[in-house]
């Protein structure tokens, strides 16, 4: 619980939401979390689809509030602290590839050695 299964490489100025079918593609899970960001009504369709759960709290101009976990919606930080660590690495923060293809194939070192660990 807590890792990672799939990176996506974009642009910095494109939108997460619009990755995630992608990133949700052939996946089998309980429950999907995510934050505000990602509340959506086609992506919830989805998660409800992939017969998970959806524990994404609705913005805060929805008209009709969703429920989410609270509780289960707090273990998101697990992500956070993984993105903390890869920030670790000097190299991935200050972006020295210019490539994407050697980035993101630093990216998946680096995972790999935060799991190790």
């Amino acid at each position: 619980m807590g890792h990672s299964l799939k990176f996506l490489l974009t642009g910095g100025q494109r939108n997460d939401i619009t990755q995630a079918p992608k990133l949700l593609q052939d996946q089998k899970a309980d429950f999907v979390i995510a934050d505000r960001g990602y509340d959506a009504d086609e992506l919830i369709d989805l998660i409800d689809q992939m017969g998970a759960i959806p524990v994404i709290p609705p913005r805060k101009n929805r008209t009709d509030l969703r429920f989410y976990d609270g509780h289960l919606y707090k273990e998101r930080h697990l992500i956070e602290c993984f993105f903390n660590k890869l920030k670790y690495y000097r190299r991935i923060f200050s972006r020295f590839d210019k490539l994407a293809s050697r980035y993101l194939g630093f990216i998946h070192f680096a995972a790999a050695l935060i799991w190790i660990s």
